[in-house]
């Protein structure tokens, strides 16, 4: 029988998953706790040392990835560090008030007006523009792929092994 503290460890960990699809739902936070929840619950035994670790370095590769993934991609397309601020605070203000999409508008709005702004080209404020967006879906994919390798590392690591 599955008791209630592994089934709230499974659920966080599914939950991850979903939440990485979410902005601002930190889904490498989520998978963390899911798997401490169920080490603590099982007296610090399952998963193994190796998972354990395995599984914290993956949650912690997805934090880095949520966290720095868009800003990265901006800086790579040529936007300034001030620049991908500026876009990241727009854009989290837009999602709460649109929703995704004006994440990404306001996003990639901003990184173009800032850039325009700075250096006067067009052809270089679209490229940091995409860039920013891009990476910003990028990091989306790479954290919904590391939260989901979480989950069935576990599920593997606890359930069949």
């Amino acid at each position: 029988m599955v008791d209630a503290i592994t089934v709230l460890a499974v659920a966080l960990l599914v939950a991850a998953v979903a939440g990485t699809l979410v902005p601002l739902v930190p889904g490498g936070l989520l998978s963390l706790a899911g798997v401490y929840l169920y080490w603590w619950h099982s007296g610090f035994a399952e998963p193994g040392a190796l998972t354990l670790a395995v599984l914290t370095l993956l949650g912690v590769l997805t934090l880095l990835v949520e966290f720095f993934g868009g800003s990265i991609a901006a800086k790579a397309g040529g936007a300034s560090w001030g620049t991908t601020a500026a876009a990241a605070a727009v854009g989290i203000v837009l999602m709460v008030v649109t929703g995704p999409l004006g994440l990404l508008v306001g996003l990639f709005g901003t990184v173009f007006a800032l850039e325009f702004v700075r250096d006067g080209n067009v052809d270089e404020s679209a490229q940091s523009a995409l860039y920013a967006t891009a990476g910003m879906l990028a990091s989306t994919a790479a954290q919904a792929l590391l939260t989901a390798t979480v989950l069935f590392g576990f599920l593997i690591a606890v359930f069949l092994l």
